[in-house]
C-alpha cells in the first residue's frame, strides 16, 4: 500500500527530531552519569533512583543509532555517559547486575533475575562496537556467558516460588535472548550462535507457541505442558508479536519463507486476539480460558505493546506482502498516534486506561524509558524504506 511506504517519513522524522532530543535535553546526569528516567509529561525529572536494565537499555540505542544511521557525536557521549555508570556502579561482586541504583550509583535493588544483564550486554556490545573500546567488548562477551549460566534460574536466589510443587518456566528469557544473540553475534562464536538461535527458535515457536491456537504462553511447566493455574493461563499479546518480528528477523537472515509465513501468521492472530473491539488498542493481558487475570492492569493500553506491533506488522508486509499486515498496520498506527503521541511536549505517553486516556502523564519511569520508542522508530523506517525499495 502506498499510504504505509508514505509513512516511512513520520517514523525517521519523529525518531531524529522529537524522541531522541526530546531524552538528550532531559535525561542525562551531568554530575553523576547515567540517566534519569523518571520524567513528566514536559521531561521535568521527578525522581532520580536509576534502573539499571533501562541505562543499558538507553546506552544501546544511542550506540545502535551511531552505528546504524549516522556518526553522530552527541550520540557516542550520549552511549559513554551509560557505559561507564555501568561499569563503575552496576554490577555486584560475582558480575550479576542490580536492579536499581541511587542517582549517585549505591545499590538499592539486589540482582535479582538476568534482565538488566541482557541490556547491559547490548549496551556494552554496542557501544565497544562503535567506540573501538575492547574493555566494553569484553565485558559484553563476560555478561552473556554469565547470562547464559543463569538461564535455567534466571531469579536464582530471588525466586519466590516454593521449590518442586508448580515448577514453570517463562517465555520471556527465550524471546529476549533470540535478539541478544543476534545483537552480539559479531562478539560470539558462529557455533555459540548457532546453537543460542536454535534453541530461542525451539522454544518460541515449538514450546510456547502453542500450533492450533497460534497463542504463546508465558508460562508453562518445565516440561513444556500448559498449567491451569493464573500464571499458566496468561496470554500477553506483545510479548508475542514482539517475539514474532525476532524470528522474522532470524528467518530472513537464512531465507526461511516458512518461518517468516508462520512468525507472520501468529502475530495476526495475536493481534486478533488481543484487540479491544469496543475501544481499540491491544489488551496487556488476557487469560486464555476467559477468565478474570490476576493482573489488575490487564486492560490497559500500553506504548511498548502497540510500537512492537508496529515493527512486526511492517516487517510481515515487507517480507510478504501480506495484505492483512498493511490493513492491520494503518489500523495500529492510527490508534497508536491518536492516543501515545503526545504533539504539545514530545515523546509518546505510556499508559492508557481502556477508553485510550493517558494514565500517568509521564514519559518515563521505573519501567519506561529511551528504547521501545526510539527502537520501533528506527525499525519501521527502516523497515518501510526496504518495502518502497521493493
Amino acid at each position: 500500500m502506498d499510504r504505509i511506504k508514505e509513512l516511512q517519513a513520520v517514523y525517521r522524522d519523529t525518531l531524529l527530531d522529537d524522541v531522541m532530543p526530546f531524552w538528550g535535553r532531559h535525561s542525562h546526569d551531568r554530575v553523576h552519569g547515567g540517566y534519569f528516567t523518571c520524567l513528566l509529561r514536559d521531561g521535568q525529572v521527578f525522581d532520580t533512583d536509576k534502573f539499571v536494565w533501562l541505562q543499558g537499555r538507553q546506552a544501546w540505542t544511542y550506540a545502535m543509532l551511531y552505528q546504524r544511521v549516522a556518526p553522530r557525536e552527541e550520540w557516542l557521549e550520549g552511549a559513554k555517559l551509560g557505559v561507564d555508570f555501568l561499569k563503575k556502579y552496576g554490577r555486584d561482586r560475582d558480575g550479576n547486575f542490580y536492579f536499581s541504583l541511587t542517582r549517585e550509583g549505591a545499590p538499592l535493588v539486589q540482582a535479582y533475575n538476568v534482565f538488566s544483564d541482557c541490556f547491559a550486554a547490548m549496551a556494552f556490545s554496542q557501544y565497544g562496537l562503535a567506540a573501538g573500546d575492547e574493555e566494553s567488548l569484553d565485558l559484553a562477551k563476560r555478561t552473556f556467558s554469565n547470562i547464559l549460566i543463569r538461564q535455567k534460574n534466571p531469579k536464582g536466589v530471588y525466586n519466590k516460588a516454593f521449590p518442586g510443587t508448580r515448577p514453570l518456566k517463562g517465555f520471556s528469557l527465550p524471546m529476549i535472548l533470540s535478539n541478544l544473540c543476534l545483537e552480539l553475534e559479531p562478539l560470539l562464536s558462529p557455533d555459540l550462535v548457532a546453537e543460542t538461535l536454535a534453541h530461542c527458535e525451539h522454544e518460541v515457536m515449538e514450546v510456547f507457541l502453542d500450533k492450533k491456537e497460534l497463542l504463546v504462553y508465558e508460562n508453562l511447566h518445565t516440561d513444556g505442558s500448559k498449567s491451569d493455574s493464573f500464571e499458566g493461563r496468561l496470554i500477553n499479546p506483545g510479548h508475542g508479536i514482539e517475539a514474532m518480528w525476532f524470528m522474522m528477523d532470524l528467518a530472513a537472515r537464512r531465507g526461511d519463507r516458512t518461518l517468516i509465513k508462520r512468525a507472520v501468521d501468529v502475530t495476526i492472530r495475536l493481534i486478533e486476539y488481543g484487540w479491544d473491539d469496543e475501544f481499540e488498542g491491544i489488551f496487556y493481558f488476557k487469560d486464555v480460558k476467559g477468565y478474570p487475570p490476576q493482573q489488575l492492569e490487564w486492560d490497559q493500553k500500553l506504548w511498548w505493546v502497540h510500537l512492537e506491533t508496529l515493527v512486526a506488522l511492517a516487517k510481515g508486509y515487507q517480507l510478504t506482502g501480506d495484505h492483512r499486515c498493511a490493513e492491520w498496520f494503518l489500523r495500529v498506527h492510527n490508534y497508536s498516534w491518536e492516543h501515545f503521541a503526545d504533539p504539545s511536549h514530545g515523546e509518546w505517553f505510556g499508559y492508557l486506561d481502556r477508553r485510550g486516556n493517558p494514565l500517568l502523564m509521564l514519559k518515563g519511569g521505573k519501567w519506561k524509558g529511551c528504547f521501545h520508542v526510539p527502537r520501533a522508530m528506527y525499525q519501521v523506517w527502516k523497515t518501510l524504506e526496504k518495502s518502497g525499495e521493493g
